[in-house]
Order: structure tokens, then C-alpha cells, then sequence
């Protein structure tokens, strides 16, 4: 497998919010591979002193302000850093630190500028699956193209993908944003299998809000597709 270290910096960033009782392990398990940066979304249980003592640098936001302003921070840092690029994956381990090599491996073939991890929905429990099933295939469909897993958190992006493409939503739905800013900006999406993994942690998907926002996002979706542009 390609040494990260031999044609440029690659690194992890990692959104936590309230995840205290996962993200050292997490930490741990990426540090393996990567240096490790969490951006801490305004926790109020402690998750940032738990991540800096497990040997992440830590980035703090004073107040909760979402999945997609933790993103966009996380960019920052990294371009600022002339990283090549940055892997994200989730803080309350459902995304198997385990696996990053299948990203900088598929990103250094040069596979594609967005590598993202799928999930067999097979193995999710049943609303998960419902879900991401009809999600999916509204977003296929939105973006005129295959569209395997619209949901993962668990990705890589390039440097130039960072520098160009940000998410101007707060929530899950900047995840499905981010992909399809990406396609229009002309970079190349790709996927790599990945675990499904489900513990015993409550969810902070909002079932009815968040459903809302993601379908206002398949219908910005269809409408900038067609438009070429994202508004």
C-alpha cells in the first residue's frame, strides 16, 4: 500500500458533539494512521479534554453550530496546513478507524478527488435501511447519477475539493451538499466498502425535521443540476 508520507500529508478530521464516551477510542484508532484533529461542536460533556488527552489536537467551537460548520472548520485548518488531503469520519464509532487505509489507497490510484465509504444497507437495522434506501434513490435520481450512499460521513476529500466546495447547511444534509457541490465543481466522486457498524448510541437525527430539510435538499438538488449552479 502507498505511504501517505511519501507524496504528501494526509489527515483525519473528526466532528464531536456530546460523544465523550467514544471519541479517545476513535482518536486512538485513526492516530494509527493519521494525525487526528477534532473539532469539537460546542460539547458540554467534556469531548474535547477526552480527544486532547487521546492525542488529538482540538479545535473548539464555543456554541454548537452543526455537522456542516464543524466541516467547514475542519477545512479550514486543513488547507491552511496544505494538507494533501483530509478523511472525516464520525466521533461515536460507527466508522471503523480501521478502514482509512482503503481511502488513501484508493485516493493515491487516483480513484477520485471525493472518496466516500459505503455501507451495505443489508446490514442496517430497519429504519436505518428504510431510510438510506429511499434517500439514496431520491438523490440518484436528484443528481443524475448512481449515487451508492448518500449519507456516510466517512470520506476523503482533496485539498483543491476543500479550498472549493463548502456546505452552507448545519446539519446531516450538508453531507448530500457537499456531494453535490462537488459534481458541479467537476470533481470525480468515488466509493469504497466500508463496515456498517450500529451500537447502542441514540441517534441525533431528528426523524420527521430532518427528513424535511434532506427532501428541501433533493429538490435544491434537482433544481441546480439543471441550472448548474447551487443556490
Amino acid at each position: 500500500m502507498p505511504d501517505p508520507k511519501q507524496s504528501g500529508e494526509i489527515i483525519a478530521l473528526i466532528p464531536a458533539y456530546n460523544e465523550a464516551r467514544y471519541i479517545a477510542d476513535v482518536v486512538k484508532g485513526a492516530l494509527k494512521f493519521l494525525p487526528v484533529v477534532v473539532i469539537d461542536d460546542g460539547s458540554t460533556d467534556g469531548t474535547g479534554a477526552a480527544a486532547a488527552l487521546a492525542g488529538a489536537k482540538v479545535i473548539v467551537h464555543n456554541a454548537n453550530q452543526g455537522k456542516g460548520k464543524a466541516l467547514n472548520t475542519g477545512f479550514d485548518y486543513a488547507v491552511a496546513r496544505k494538507v494533501d488531503a483530509a478523511i472525516t469520519l464520525d466521533a461515536d464509532g460507527q466508522h471503523d478507524p480501521d478502514e482509512i487505509p482503503k481511502f488513501i489507497e484508493a485516493f493515491r490510484a487516483g480513484l477520485g478527488d471525493v472518496i466516500i465509504g459505503q455501507r451495505s444497507f443489508a446490514q442496517m437495522p430497519g429504519k436505518s435501511r428504510f431510510g438510506n434506501t429511499v434517500g439514496t434513490w431520491l438523490l440518484t435520481r436528484a443528481m443524475g447519477r448512481q449515487i451508492p450512499d448518500n449519507q456516510s460521513g466517512y470520506r476523503l476529500l482533496g485539498r483543491r475539493v476543500m479550498q472549493t466546495v463548502r456546505p452552507d447547511t448545519a446539519r446531516f444534509e450538508a453531507e448530500v451538499e457537499l456531494l453535490l457541490r462537488a459534481q458541479l465543481a467537476g470533481f470525480r466522486l468515488a466509493w469504497v466498502p466500508i463496515r456498517t457498524i450500529y451500537g447502542d448510541k441514540v441517534s441525533h437525527f431528528r426523524p420527521i425535521p430532518d427528513s424535511v430539510l434532506f427532501l428541501k435538499m433533493v429538490w435544491r438538488i434537482w433544481r441546480a443540476r439543471r441550472r448548474g449552479r447551487f443556490e
